[in-house]
């Protein structure tokens, strides 16, 4: 049974040697197979996962290797585990933990920089200085669970205790998987200004990223609150998490909605979600004059910004990557007090041995599949997909 000089278990929460984990070969080739369950350092513990929700990026790094960084290359064909939107268990101590118990419920966020680095000491540890460098001869501390290191298609996993967040008992583990979601938004809402209250904001695309960006500033106060989008049964959730009017872009013009929808001087703040080729453009045009643009998302090819309008109209722009500062701990105390239902955005729950069926839901938006969970425990009966 699993015992590592140095680690803490509990006879209460038994853990075996090895587990089960799904590995990627080629592009786009998983297979199950059993690894070692890995072995938690100093400020780490091991987390037995619970649910793992699939994430636009997990498809990314499945079929197409970057963002992934693995011992200095792609992914592929080096036995490596992705998924990153996980919660579970805490089932063991590293060396010297005592912040968390063993089984203590928590989510994880995906990164955990050096903790030394300029842009960690300032709390922006999802820009690292150090990232990847976390294997060999050269390791940082830095972790980022299912790019750099293994990730949660899996039974067990490695987390430092600063990227673990803990959850009530009366979260369920479905919704669990979506606190760093919104951690994103708040992130993203973060950088923009904090406390929006009182704000306009406009928020296009309405993923999972989105739809939370809507309930996270509503919760904030913001006012209005706008999501554009092409999908009407989507926006119709946009509505249900607080948005006070939605635009469909097949229908209409967006930036011109956006502009009468706020007495046509434009929003204070974008928070862009979609990804597509002419977003920022579209974006930088829905603000005021002075507004600010958050680019939680990104298109897949090099795409031409209009720098002039930009620059005459004093508008700032901030990419955010993932969920840094304390967002996704505000984001949690959100969830818990009720702030917002994020399982609107939840459609589909899998077991993990149907990760490949759960992926392909994902990818295809299978009966209209927004948030698909894979559970590692228990039941997991799929859910019909929201209308």
């Amino acid at each position: 049974m699993y015992a590592p000089p140095g680690v803490k278990t509990s006879k209460d929460m038994p853990v075996p040697d090895t587990m089960r984990a799904w590995v990627l070969g080629d592009p786009g080739d998983l297979k199950m197979t059993e690894k070692p369950v890995p072995v938690p350092k100093r400020a780490e513990v091991l987390v037995r996962i619970d649910a793992v929700a699939i994430c636009a990026t997990d498809l990314e790094i499945i079929w197409h290797g970057p963002p992934a960084s693995f011992q200095g290359g792609l992914p592929f064909n080096k036995n490596f585990t992705p998924g990153h939107e996980y919660m579970g268990t805490v089932a063991a101590l590293g060396p010297g933990v005592d912040e968390y118990k063993i089984g203590q419920r928590v989510t994880v966020e995906i990164h955990a920089g050096c903790g030394q680095c300029k842009r960690c000491r300032a709390g922006m540890y999802t820009s690292c200085h150090n990232y990847g460098l976390n294997y060999g001869d050269v390791d940082k501390g830095h972790r980022a669970n299912g790019f750099t290191t293994d990730g949660g298609f899996c039974e067990y996993q490695v987390n430092n205790i600063n990227t673990l967040v803990a959850i009530p008992d009366a979260m369920s583990d479905e919704e669990a998987t979506l606190v760093v979601t919104a951690g994103t938004a708040m992130y993203g809402l973060t950088e923009l200004g904090g406390l929006v209250a009182g704000e306009s904001v406009v928020v296009t695309g309405p993923g999972p990223i989105g739809l939370l960006g809507v309930a996270v500033a509503k919760a904030l106060g913001a006012q209005p609150v706008i999501l554009t989008g092409t999908r009407d049964n989507r926006l119709k959730i946009g509505l249900e998490l607080g948005a006070d009017h939605v635009v469909n872009a097949k229908q209409e013009d967006a930036v011109e909605a956006v502009r009468k929808l706020n007495g046509g001087k434009g929003v204070d703040y974008v928070v862009e979600c979609s990804g597509a080729p002419n977003a920022v453009n579209e974006a930088i045009r829905m603000v005021n004059r002075g507004g600010k643009v958050c680019l939680a998302a990104f298109p897949h090819e090099e795409t031409p910004v209009d720098i002039a309008h930009i620059v005459r109209n004093n508008i700032y722009l901030y990419g955010i990557r993932g969920e840094g500062k304390s967002a996704t701990h505000r984001a949690e105390a959100f969830m818990s007090q009720k702030r917002f239902d994020a399982t609107k955005v939840h459609t589909h729950t899998f077991p993990l041995e149907d990760l490949p069926t759960a992926i392909r839901y994902a990818r295809e938006r299978i009966d209209d599949a927004i948030k698909v969970v894979v559970k590692t425990r228990g039941a997991a009966a799929q859910r019909v997909a929201a209308e």
